[in-house]
């Protein structure tokens, strides 16, 4: 029988399609080695932690690594290619879950909703009252969007629709804009923007790009959020800017360290809030990325190719290794 490694548990709703294609097994750890040794005879990889590119060199049987979700920085793609492997993902089944999570924080931001509650836990009724003499709200405000892929285009849609904020976004597609978006270069947007929300993929062009330059140019009291990948910002530059009260705060859901640290600095701040990388995760999100999974690693088993196939220049090489029946 096939088996399919999946790197966590899959939602009930793709465990039950699977369940006739192959023995669907749960990795029992997530190091290189581990998983290394479990795919070696696995026909397909379903991905929710980084897989070490020796995993493919060692797994002959191995038919296609599928993303459950739409970042591919998890699969080393190179590796995959290299050893005939097809890698597909799921894109955009989460881009709502991701937008509503970054309007959640804008407003907890502006509501200072995290010193707030704790004072008033903390030190009583008055105490936490007197916070909203300098909150802010939403509405006309400039949002800055930095990657108009589906989940900008979700940020932006609900901003401008749902909270009348002005929209500009930079992104490295031609394509027309969606209504009520303004294209802006990316120093413009930083300067702009009271909102700037970090939505692109990470790349060589990406890594880096909010810059100790960049946090500079930002308004005194501008937030940034983050939802892409942790290192699209330079750190040490944030952290200075925060203890300095440069800029109004942050919310960080991704960085370049997972787990953070419970001693990093970004936990002092008041105007920071942290997530552990859950964005995108709600019981809505994770039933379609687990049947969009399941989906595509129906279509390998039937010896079909993924629908949203990322290394089409694999395809003769993969066609050797399994030639159709």
């Amino acid at each position: 029988m096939r088996k399919i490694l999946s790197t966590h548990p899959l939602h009930p709703r793709a465990t039950s399609m699977l369940a006739g294609a192959g023995r669907l097994v749960v990795a029992s750890a997530l190091d290189a080695k581990r998983l290394a040794a479990e795919a070696k005879d696995a026909d397909i990889v379903i991905v929710r932690a980084p897989l070490p590119p020796e995993l493919f060199a060692g797994a002959s049987l191995l038919r296609a690594a599928i993303r459950h979700g739409a970042g591919l920085d998890m699969i080393p793609v190179e590796a995959a290619t290299a050893a005939g492997v097809l890698v597909a993902n799921v894109p955009a089944v989460n881009a709502r879950s991701v937008a509503e999570h970054v309007v959640f924080t804008a407003l907890a931001l502006l509501r200072r909703f995290r010193i707030m509650d704790r004072d008033l836990r903390a030190k009583g009724w008055l105490a936490g009252r007197e916070h909203a003499n300098s909150t802010s709200e939403l509405a006309g405000k400039t949002i800055g969007i930095v990657g108009l892929g589906a989940v900008g285009q979700a940020v932006g849609h609900i901003a401008a629709h749902g909270f009348d904020l002005k929209v500009v976004a930079t992104t490295r597609s031609l394509r027309p804009a969606p209504e009520r978006v303004g294209f802006l270069s990316i120093d413009a947007l930083v300067e702009q923007s009271d909102i700037i929300v970090l939505c692109c993929p990470l790349t060589e062009e990406t890594r880096g790009l909010i810059s100790r330059e960049r946090i500079a140019r930002m308004k005194p009291n501008a937030l940034l959020i983050n939802v892409s990948r942790g290192p699209v910002v330079d750190d040490e530059a944030l952290i200075e800017a925060l203890r300095k009260g440069r800029i109004g705060g942050a919310a960080l859901d991704v960085f370049a360290t997972q787990p953070l640290p419970p001693s990093h600095p970004y936990f002092s701040f008041d105007n920071v809030i942290i997530t552990p990388h859950m964005a995108g995760i709600t019981e809505e999100s994770m039933m379609r990325m687990g049947v969009g999974a399941a989906n595509e690693a129906l279509l390998v088993l039937a010896d079909k190719l993924p629908v949203n196939l990322r290394n089409p220049e694999v395809i003769e090489r993969y066609r050797r290794r399994f030639p159709a029946d």
